[in-house]
C-alpha cells in the first residue's frame, strides 16, 4: 500500500461524472486503446484515452457514463492529448473494469 493521504490530499482530487459523446480505437497507442470524448456538462467536453479494450468495444461505451479525474495537467499519448483519467479496477488479468454510477446522474456531478 502507498503512502496514507491527508483529507486535504483527497480533496484536490477532482473526480466527475460524465457521459461519453464519442469513442474509437487508438492506433496510435503501443498498448491497445480506446479514445473517448466524454460531455462532463458545465466543464465542457474532454477526451482521455483508456486501455480497457479487453471488455469494451466503442460501440458499447457511446451513451454509458464513466467515472473521472478531471484536473490532472492533460497528457500527451503519442499524437493524442489525453485531458483526464477515466477510472477503473484492474483485473486479475490486469484487464481494467470501468467504474461507474449505477443510476443515471447529471454529467459533471463531483464524487465525493
Amino acid at each position: 500500500m502507498n503512502e496514507p493521504l491527508t483529507w486535504n490530499d483527497f480533496e484536490k482530487i477532482e473526480m466527475r461524472v460524465g457521459t461519453v459523446l464519442h469513442a474509437e480505437p487508438l492506433v496510435a497507442a503501443r498498448k491497445p486503446a480506446i479514445k473517448l470524448r466524454i460531455d462532463f456538462g458545465p466543464l465542457g467536453i474532454k477526451q482521455s484515452s483508456a486501455q480497457i479494450t479487453t471488455h469494451y468495444t466503442p460501440e458499447t461505451l457511446v451513451g454509458t457514463q464513466v467515472i473521472a479525474v478531471v484536473n490532472f495537467p492533460p497528457k500527451q499519448i503519442g499524437k493524442f492529448m489525453s485531458e483526464c483519467l477515466v477510472l477503473g479496477v484492474y483485473a486479475p488479468d490486469d484487464s481494467v473494469i470501468l467504474l461507474r454510477p449505477d443510476k443515471p446522474i447529471a454529467n459533471g456531478q463531483q464524487v465525493g
